[in-house]
C-alpha cells in the first residue's frame, strides 16, 4: 500500500505541482487549503505524513503543528514544514513546534521526495519483530503473544496477523480490499466479506480483556484500530 500524504497548502499552483509529483512517485495525496479542510481529512483518515505550509489563512501552520502534537490521534504524525522563511530562528521555531523536518521555498521536487522518504524511514518500526503496544494492549510478534493487563488473549493466526497490521497503523482507516491485500496477500480467491468474519472473531478475542471497542467500524469505508478506548467502554 502506498503512503498517504496530506498536503496543507493554500497556494493552488504549489499544491497542484506537489500533488502531481507525489502521485508520480507513487504516493497517495490529500489536499487541504486551511485548518478546516485539514481537520476534515484528519477526522476521517490519518495520513502517513503531513506537508504543512507555515503561512495559511486563519490558523498558521506553526500553530497547527503545535496543536496536533498535543492531540492523541495526531501527536505521532510525521510533519514536514514548508515555508519561505529561511532564517535560522524560523527553522528552530518550526522544529520546536513539532515538525520533523523543515524545507525552505523554493525547493526542488527531488529534495522534497528525499526528505519525505527520510522522515518515513525514521518513523518506521526499527524491526519487523518490534513489539506493539496501544491502549494497554501489547502484541509481541517474536513470542506470537497478545496481552492486556497481564492477561494473555487467545487469537488464531489470521486474527493475530490482522491485529498486528491494525495496531501498526493506529487510527488509520482501512478498506476491506486494503486489509485483504496487506493481511491475506496473494490469496486472490478470498472474498471481502471474509474480513468481516475475522474482525468479528478478533473482537470476540479482545472482549475477554474488555477492549473489543478498539476495533472501530467506519461505516461505508472499513475498519480502524483506535489509540484509546471510547469513554463508554474504557475501564
Amino acid at each position: 500500500m502506498s503512503s498517504r500524504i496530506l498536503v496543507v497548502e493554500d497556494e493552488y499552483a504549489i499544491a497542484a505541482l506537489i500533488a502531481i509529483n507525489l502521485r508520480h512517485a507513487g504516493f497517495e495525496v490529500l489536499l487541504a487549503r486551511d485548518e478546516v479542510e485539514a481537520r476534515g481529512h484528519l477526522d476521517t483518515v490519518l495520513p502517513d505524513l503531513i506537508l504543512l505550509d507555515w503561512m495559511l489563512p486563519g490558523q498558521s501552520g506553526l500553530s497547527l503543528a503545535k496543536r496536533w502534537r498535543t492531540e492523541v490521534r495526531t501527536r505521532h504524525l510525521p510533519i514536514i514544514m514548508l515555508t519561505a522563511r529561511s532564517e535560522e530562528s524560523d527553522k528552530i521555531a518550526g522544529l520546536d513546534a513539532g515538525a520533523d523536518d523543515y524545507l525552505v521555498k523554493p525547493f526542488s521536487i527531488n529534495e522534497l521526495l528525499a526528505r519525505i522518504r527520510a522522515v518515513l524511514r525514521r518513523r518506521a518500526p526499527e524491526t519487523a519483530e518490534m513489539a506493539l503496544e496501544v491502549a494497554g494492549l501489547r502484541l509481541d510478534p517474536a513470542l506470537v503473544r497478545v496481552t492486556r493487563g497481564g492477561q494473555e488473549l487467545k487469537l488464531g493466526p489470521t486474527e493475530f496477523r490482522l491485529l498486528r497490521y491494525l495496531m501498526s497503523h493506529p487510527e488509520r482507516v482501512h478498506s476491506r480490499a486494503q486489509l485483504l491485500d496487506r493481511v491475506w496477500g496473494d490469496q486472490v480467491d478470498i472474498e471481502e466479506r471474509t474480513v468481516d468474519v475475522h474482525i468479528k472473531r478478533l473482537r470476540e478475542a479482545l472482549a475477554v480483556a474488555d477492549c473489543a471497542a478498539l476495533i472501530d467500524t467506519v461505516r461505508g469505508v472499513g475498519y480502524r484500530f483506535l489509540r484509546v478506548l471510547p469513554p463508554s467502554t474504557a475501564g
